[in-house]
């Protein structure tokens, strides 16, 4: 059984990390808690995922406030007995430079990226013990480990800590049988990011040493494995899914652009 928060479908057209991640778990046979603060786009993917002949539910909550995290891990463990796999996906962006950014951005975004993770955590770490263990996954982002393109730093704060904060709870906990990993997504074609222009999308597909555009089902694969028996000897891992992105230097980059433009 697993949870899954920000998961509710956004987009007609374009998967969210969430969503791809809920479907792709449903789609191997786990019962999904879809977790999401609007019922409406939390009902669309279980839609889906049941029509596909999965099993998955919704819970309504606004993840900020720790009364609607526990609320949420006592839900899964009522209607299905028991707690697996943990996947916290939700996530906002937040921008501005230390000079520019807001007290009201960098709270909001520091609570629904990293407190929730932290809060929903405390409460479904005692169920997977219960059960003999679990895995918890968190997303990040390259964000969290370099500054990115954009001037945005209470996403950076918030990223880079969920990376510290998997660290430290997959050593607290390894001899509960927990396993705790942590996905940074590259730079991703997602519901969060399909209002981005051609230009925007092209210079983010060149700086990558693939050269292509990742898509929410690539972080939901990584998830999959990370959740699965294949993943048994893994924890306190942070897995960057980024088309090479991390491995680049400055040079390497300004290459591969030089490299593409002469080839076209």
């Amino acid at each position: 059984m697993a949870i899954v928060t920000g998961a509710g479908t956004r987009s007609a057209t374009t998967a969210g990390v969430g969503v791809a991640t809920a479907k792709n778990f449903a789609a191997h046979g786990a019962k999904v808690l879809l977790a999401d603060m609007d019922e409406k786009a939390a009902r669309t993917t279980e839609q889906t995922i049941t029509a596909a002949g999965g099993e998955a539910s919704i819970f309504v909550a606004d993840v900020v406030n720790e009364s609607a995290c526990k609320a949420l891990v006592d839900a899964a463990v009522e209607r299905y007995g028991r707690l697996d796999i943990l996947m916290n996906s939700v996530g906002i962006g937040g921008a501005g430079s230390p000079t520019e950014v807001t007290e009201e951005t960098w709270d909001r975004v520091l609570d629904v990226n990293l407190k929730s993770m932290v809060f929903i955590s405390k409460y479904a770490i005692p169920e997977m013990i219960k059960t003999g263990g679990g895995s918890i996954i968190n997303v990040s982002s390259v964000d969290g480990i370099r500054t990115g393109m954009t001037k945005n730093i209470p996403y950076n704060a918030a990223k880079g800590g969920m990376i510290t904060v998997t660290k430290a709870m997959a050593v607290h906990h390894g001899r509960d049988n927990i396993r705790v990993n942590c996905i940074a997504p590259g730079l991703l074609y997602t519901s969060m990011t399909e209002a981005m222009d051609d230009r925007t999308r092209q210079l983010r597909r060149d700086i990558a040493p693939l050269g292509t555009e990742g898509r929410a089902q690539d972080i939901a694969m990584a998830a999959s494995f990370l959740a699965s028996e294949e993943a048994r000897w893994i924890t306190g891992v942070l897995l960057p899914v980024d088309a090479g992105l991390m491995a680049a230097g400055p040079q390497s980059i300004v290459n591969n652009i030089i490299d593409d433009y002469e080839q076209k």
